[in-house]
């Protein structure tokens, strides 16, 4: 027997097909993570290098420099020089290969040298309103840097 006030349980076939599907597309996304994962070589790099790992070389490198990416011990440095050289390195790749990219390498390109060009210009500023206030610490470059003594001093903000 069954009593008028209990609930009653409903299963709607709507719901189970929505949960399928949900899982088919966690299915389908960790097999293509896995794919993904397969195809990076050893210590996790791509086995095929490409023009946009080549970007992405010259632009960490920049951002590096330009003080976004923090050094072992936590802290921002900056060395100008070597900044604006991998952005120049960067152009120069951009004008060697105009009218030898698809249209997204082109965009790319355009729009990694653009936003490092600005980010200089901000960080140039930025170490300069640092020098004037006196926050600016000036570390001397390790002789052993692959950039060498010549680089230039970096700076830590």
């Amino acid at each position: 027997m069954s009593e008028p006030d209990a609930p009653k349980l409903i299963i709607d076939d709507d719901w189970k097909s929505s949960a399928q599907a949900e899982k088919e597309k966690l299915v389908a996304a960790e097999k293509e993570k896995a794919e993904q994962d397969t195809q990076a070589g050893p210590g996790g790099l791509p086995e095929v290098i490409g023009f946009k790992e080549l970007l992405s070389l010259f632009a960490t490198q920049a951002l590096m420099y330009m003080g976004a990416i923090p050094d072992q011990s936590g802290r921002a440095m900056v060395s100008l020089e070597v900044a604006k050289l991998n952005i120049d390195l960067l152009a120069v790749v951009q004008d060697k290969t105009k009218g030898n990219l698809t249209t997204e390498e082109q965009e790319m390109i355009d729009g990694t040298v653009s936003e490092l060009r600005m980010q200089f210009v901000e960080v140039t500023k930025a170490v300069a309103q640092a020098a004037q206030d006196g926050t600016l610490e000036q570390v001397q470059m390790d002789p052993n840097n692959p950039m060498g003594p010549g680089s230039g001093p970096s700076l830590s903000i």
